[in-house]
């Protein structure tokens, strides 16, 4: 018996073994020979294809660490951000910067104030603005916009009205309007057809 399903495994083996010869030989062409890519043409190739990977991969480094500078950069003109949860607050945080920073030239900045709506500057920031009128002496105006660059916030006064006031002490009457930058997040969205 074993001898007989060791002849029958080894017919099967012999036929299996024909049919693969048959296989490549009749039906992959005519050549018995695989085909092989023509080395003349794709050497050279394969060599410029392996120099333009190397060249690329030499400026790799150079890349990372103009990115790490860039980054490093926009982290830090980005501190100046007024970063609140909505554009009132940030326009009450205006308010206060303009309210201590008078305190600090040595007069009292309450007065009338005027909100605008948060504005897009750019694509990725918003603008917030707040208007505050108030009385005060030429010398404390002056001290008043040399404190105001020492600020960590990106604020500018974007409009100045002074006009000479009427009492004996010569106080001048001030209309000023203080801008901060804001996350894009702060502009509201547009409704409407020309969304």
């Amino acid at each position: 018996m074993k001898g007989k399903l060791d002849r029958r495994l080894l017919i099967l083996l012999a036929v299996m073994a024909v049919a693969v010869v048959l296989r490549y030989t009749w039906f992959s062409g005519g050549s018995g020979a695989p085909v092989v890519a023509a080395t003349a043409d794709s050497i050279p190739k394969a060599e410029l294809r392996l120099a333009r990977l190397r060249q690329q991969a030499a400026t790799v480094p150079a890349k990372e660490a103009m990115l790490k500078q860039a980054l490093a950069e926009l982290e830090a003109r980005e501190k100046g951000i007024i970063k609140m949860d909505t554009g009132p607050q940030a326009q009450a945080h205006l308010l206060d910067t303009i309210h201590r920073i008078a305190g600090q030239a040595g007069f009292d900045a309450r007065g009338a104030d005027q909100f605008t709506e948060v504005r897009a500057l750019g694509n990725d920031y918003g603008v917030v603005s707040v208007t505050e009128s108030f009385t005060c002496a030429i010398e404390q105006l002056i001290n008043f916009l040399a404190l105001l660059p020492a600020e960590p916030e990106i604020v500018a006064t974007n409009e100045i009205h002074v006009s000479g006031g009427t009492d004996k002490k010569k106080n001048l009457q001030v209309r000023l309007s203080l801008s901060g930058v804001v996350p894009r997040s702060l502009v509201p969205k547009k409704k409407g057809p020309g969304a």
